[in-house]
């Protein structure tokens, strides 16, 4: 896995992650991996498993680690040997997730975090639920303040693990600005993969 980039891609709901990943992919033919979608996609397979998911994400708290690293696990193994890189988006979402992935997955090479003011994540989060063909259980405003509340507690003590790798996005602003500092980042993690030496 050393010589295929690994990025975590973190950032509250509605920060403009999903939008970024989606051209990252379009650009460098990464792998998207998206662990809410990875979850969502359990629940709606109908499980015993995704019905116990569904239940705590309903509730709107954290589903337990394991759960996600081994669809995380799963997911990346199928993948593994056709990917020019993975991009993790939406985790780890607290610290011991980081050590977990880096322990039994691959260490990442870059966290992209995507800083974001709670008032206009709530505001794009509403926006998209209000123009969405599919209603999720999860996006009404009491449960979207509780998921901000959960991330903005979490995310402190993973930026502050992490801070080596982390390169914090103001996510306020255009989408082509906003991605022209993500080419910058992953462009010189590349170099630096394909020379594997000191400085890019």
């Amino acid at each position: 896995m050393s010589d295929i980039p690994i990025i975590w891609v973190l950032g509250g709901p509605g920060c403009g992650k999903g939008t970024q990943c989606a051209k990252i992919v379009e650009k460098y033919g990464f792998t998207h991996l998206s662990s809410g979608d990875l979850l969502r996609d359990e629940v709606s397979s109908g499980s015993d498993k995704g019905r116990e998911l569904q239940a705590i994400m309903t509730s709107g708290a954290l589903v337990p680690n394991q759960e996600v690293l081994s669809l995380l696990n799963n997911a990346v193994t199928r993948a593994k040997g056709n990917s020019k890189g993975f991009l993790i988006d939406g985790y780890p979402r607290e610290k011991n997730q980081g050590i977990a992935f880096e322990e039994q997955i691959a260490p990442a090479d870059l966290a992209l975090y995507f800083e974001c003011s709670e008032e206009t994540m709530l505001k794009r989060i509403l926006s998209r639920a209000a123009a969405a063909a599919v209603k999720r259980a999860d996006d009404n405003e009491a449960t979207i303040r509780s998921r901000l509340q959960t991330f903005k507690q979490n995310t402190s003590d993973i930026l502050g693990l992490y801070a080596d790798k982390t390169l914090t996005i103001n996510a306020e602003r255009d989408v082509d600005d906003i991605f022209i500092d993500v080419v910058d980042a992953i462009d010189c993690i590349l170099k630096k993969k394909q020379k594997a030496v000191k400085a890019c």
